[in-house]
């Protein structure tokens, strides 16, 4: 058997970086061509601006912003899922001219949705299987513990929840994780410092993902959803524990990652994003933070990375992100895949 089913992680998943012109514009993809994506996360690099997440299941210009609860809003943002990338229409947050940005972009059906009843409730869904992406989109009934399908054809280990038309926290719910002792965490988290979201375990049910009334469910809102499972060699969800050294904990992946984001649980520290664009050499240092909307940059007390072939090695020695005892969660994507289809290993930075 095949180590992994996917050779080149940049058919599904790219990082993309460009400067604002103030006008309009298209982005163009440098890795795998076929990526149309589904999924573009807007992030304004050089000056303190919102992120700004946009995807095909709702359309184009319908921006919603991860550091904060404000409900969507169209904007001038996104204006086109291309083939090949994504157009830009001349709103300053996306495409101010001067300024410069990254992009994440994730793969899922080319916007093409279809109905899905695995649930209680029908969900409305994209899917790419074979990356472990899925988008949906669902109207609360207000009931309790009810279950929406999310067309992964694996259990999900990662939910990303957000109401679309109420200042509502984001839900971010993630798998159980044997390292953490507890086998269950509650944290403010994804954003803190507004309300929280919140990390839930033992919320999957196979094809379907349990959702809760409140901030989740309310009778009649609708609400944006993002999944994901873990796929060898392209993408890993988990958790490592801190020992507070410069000489941190390695954390095998099984690739070389190109993406990864990660949060203490057990504290109110911000998220730490850091990518291989940004960073093109180790130490990988150059952060942003999905909580805040706070400008790149590096900084001693915050998240110090190496990307290897198969994993990552901490390199910092605080509680943001590797503090003693400390437990975070990882959320991780790949530049390439520890060994190819054929056989072909990976080689380091």
């Amino acid at each position: 058997m095949a180590y992994t089913a996917i050779d080149d992680p940049s058919a599904h998943f790219q990082t993309t970086l460009y400067s604002g012109d103030g006008s309009t514009q298209s982005i163009t993809n440098g890795g795998n061509s076929d990526l149309q994506p589904d999924w573009v996360w807007i992030k304004e690099r050089s000056a303190s601006d919102d992120h700004k997440s946009y995807d095909s299941s709702r359309g184009t210009t319908k921006k919603i912003s991860q550091n904060d609860t404000s409900t969507e809003e169209n904007q001038e943002g996104l204006t086109a899922f291309n083939s090949d990338g994504f157009s830009l229409g001349s709103h300053a947050g996306s495409n101010q001219s001067g300024q410069t940005y990254v992009a994440w972009q994730w793969k899922a059906n080319g916007g093409s949705t279809s109905a899905n009843t695995s649930g209680d409730m029908t969900s409305t869904v994209q899917a790419n299987t074979t990356a472990g992406f899925s988008i949906l989109t669902y109207t609360g009934n207000g009931s309790a513990a009810q279950t929406v399908g999310h067309g992964l054809g694996a259990t999900a280990d990662l939910v990303i929840i957000k109401n679309r038309g109420q200042t509502d926290s984001w839900h971010v719910l993630f798998r159980s994780i044997a390292t953490f002792d507890s086998g269950s965490i509650t944290s403010t988290v994804f954003p803190t410092g507004a309300g929280g979201g919140r990390l839930g375990f033992n919320y999957t049910n196979g094809a379907s993902a349990y959702i809760q009334d409140g901030q989740t469910n309310t009778d009649t809102e609708t609400y944006i959803v993002y999944c994901f499972t873990s796929i060898q060699g392209y993408s890993k969800f988990g958790g490592y524990t801190g020992n507070g050294d410069a000489d941190g904990p390695f954390i095998y992946l099984g690739f070389k990652p190109a993406w990864l984001l990660t949060k203490q649980t057990d504290g109110t520290d911000s998220w730490q994003l850091v990518d291989h664009k940004r960073d093109i050499d180790n130490i990988v240092e150059n952060f942003l933070m999905p909580d805040s909307n706070a400008a790149e940059t590096a900084h001693a007390n915050n998240i110090k990375v190496d990307f290897l072939s198969n994993g990552f090695k901490c390199r910092a020695t605080n509680s943001v992100f590797n503090g003693s005892g400390n437990d975070y969660i990882y959320m991780a994507f790949a530049e390439q895949p520890f060994v190819t289809s054929g056989g072909v290993p990976c080689t380091a930075r």
